[in-house]
């Protein structure tokens, strides 16, 4: 049933893009839907781009895994909507521009310039690809048993032809309905869960001191040696032969099977809050592998904000409305489906401690909304919820990962080689099979943690060159230019490094896990200081004045 939903989910698709190649004429058409889009529907398309799987996925397994704080994450999301509708959505669109590196040319005069832009383009692209295609294969792995390699190239395959036959029009109606598929297959069995689990279920589930025990015999299967604190002695049976651990620290190898018995308390992972304790109800971010919450948090709210001002497959859906009105307007709508969908993470993130606490154990708890319906409801009815809940994310990955690919695809195609209609639909192929590559080798590495870092290049990228760009008149190329540079380099080089594990415990693990804080500033100050130094390109009066003047109220009511 789960590949039965997933394969109709991805057909809708195709068909929508087949449907919409034969209005693709031009390279108007393909980028920016010859800025014919409604509000509404923009609106609905955005959120739909924006509520990616790995978003999905990662904020209800960091929630089960970290704590009542990672729901900062969805906050910040939302948040950065407010500051493009108020300093960027309506300016943007009434700079004529199709994407980020055709503003950046036009404000500055600069070819430079433009190309940098485009290369910060590609980078944001292709690292926020890289958690979609991840999340999609193991999904598709996960529920069908097809190979993880051969489950991240069908996904690819199917985004990549959608977007190749119809472009931004396909684009905008596949991310509209698949806004609604998601909203449907994952709030209705979220619903149907907290019915299930019944008043003790929810009681634990919103008082997370409660439901820290196995609620049956648990076998845990560990994919990573893990170092566990019992708090009171327990009989277990590890690989089969029966051990009774008394209180303190226990190391358990990799690969070990480890069979709790009904009742027994949730051990605590060394390096993670403990489930359900104070420090797990806590307000504030904890991630694994860094400490100072409270700087976390800031760091984290500055990443998701000023992340989502730059991200470019949301900043090139406002140059398909048809003035600047109908962009703002799009907006407005995104925050309002932003703020129902986002109800649906945190749920299965709770309900997932109290259901499914073995995964807070084994790492990474992506699945917990995959695995959490069967878990509660066994069969068949539990395995029915899943595969809806399955099919859900997989609408969210197609719909995210269309954007994704469309910019890709312009960011090659049109920024750097200015190629024509054709070259677009090759450079679509291209985009899609360097995700591909990159989400291989990712398989093992934290889904929300991967859209952290693209949140965090594009906060110390192309949010302050748009900020600037639109706002301050003496920005210059150089100094647009130089932060660039630096807001890309400082933002890229702390997440390897911090991959990498390269940094010492304590604030530089802290700093490199969360780099916004230091990062954004630093790009700011540098194109500031940079552009002080030099003059204003020609024009750039002229263009910041078409920005910020209202369209005529007859263009206003057109574009309704």
């Amino acid at each position: 049933m789960t590949i039965a939903l997933i394969c109709l989910v991805a057909l809708a698709a195709l068909g929508i893009g087949m449907f919409s190649v034969r209005v693709v004429r031009s390279t108007g058409d393909f980028l920016v839907a010859a800025r014919s889009v409604s509000p509404a529907l923009n609106g609905a398309s955005i959120a739909g781009e924006y509520l990616s799987l790995a978003s999905f996925l990662g904020i209800a397994g960091l929630v089960l895994q970290s704590g009542v704080g990672v729901l900062w994450f969805p906050v910040g999301f939302t948040a950065g909507y407010l500051v493009l509708l108020v300093a960027v959505a309506a300016p943007l669109r009434r700079s004529g521009a199709y994407t980020v590196p055709d503003f950046v040319e036009n404000r500055l005069g600069s070819p430079p310039a433009r190309r940098l832009a485009g290369i910060a383009v590609l980078v944001i692209g292709w690292t926020y690809l890289v958690p979609q295609f991840q999340g999609a294969g193991r999904i598709l792995a996960g529920l069908s048993g097809v190979p993880y390699p051969l489950a991240v190239l069908l996904a690819g395959s199917v985004v990549a032809a959608t977007v190749a036959l119809g472009g931004m029009r396909s684009a905008t109606y596949v991310q509209a309905f698949q806004y609604a598929v998601k909203l449907l297959f994952l709030a209705v069995p979220a619903l149907a869960l907290i019915i299930a689990l019944g008043p003790a279920g929810r009681s634990a589930a919103v008082h997370p001191e409660r439901g820290t025990h196995f609620r049956q015999a648990t076998t845990v299967e560990f994919h990573a040696p893990a170092v566990l604190q019992v708090r009171t002695p327990v009989t277990v049976a590890v690989d089969d032969r029966t051990a009774t651990w008394a209180p303190g620290r226990h190391t358990v190898a990799d690969g070990a099977r480890v069979r709790f018995p009904r009742g027994a308390a949730v051990p605590e992972v060394r390096g993670a809050p403990e489930l359900g304790g104070t420090v797990w109800r806590t307000p504030l971010l904890r991630l694994p592998g860094g400490g100072h919450p409270l700087f976390q948090t800031w760091s984290l709210l500055l990443a998701t904000v000023l992340g989502t001002v730059g991200l470019p497959h949301i900043l090139v859906r406002l140059h398909t409305s048809p003035n600047g009105t109908a962009a703002r307007r799009a907006v407005v709508v995104t925050l309002a489906l932003l703020g129902l969908f986002y109800l649906a993470p945190a749920v299965y993130g709770l309900l997932g401690r109290t259901a499914v606490p073995q995964l807070y154990l084994t790492g990474p708890a992506d699945s917990v909304a995959l695995v959490l319906p069967a878990a509660v409801l066994g069969p068949p009815w539990g395995a029915a919820l899943s595969a809806v809940v399955a099919a859900g994310a997989y609408a969210a990955f197609l719909a995210t990962s269309s954007g994704l690919l469309l910019v890709v695809a312009g960011g090659i195609g049109h920024d750097l080689l200015t190629g024509s209609l054709r070259d677009l639909r090759v450079t679509v192929v291209v985009g899609a099979a360097v995700g591909v590559l990159l989400a291989l080798p990712a398989r093992s590495l934290q889904i929300s943690v991967v859209v952290g870092w693209a949140f965090g290049i594009s906060a110390a990228t192309l949010c302050p060159l748009l900020l600037l760009g639109i706002w301050w008149r003496r920005l210059t190329a150089a100094g647009a230019g130089a932060g660039l540079v630096v807001g890309g380099v400082s933002a890229v080089g702390a997440a390897v490094a911090s991959a990498l594990g390269a940094a010492p415990a304590g604030w530089p693990a802290t700093l490199l896990l969360q780099p916004a804080a230091w990062s954004v500033p630093l790009a700011f100050a540098t194109m500031v200081v940079v552009s002080l130094r030099g003059r204003p390109p020609a024009g750039a009066e002229d263009l910041m004045l078409a920005m910020h003047v209202p369209e005529p109220a007859e263009t206003v009511r057109r574009g309704r």
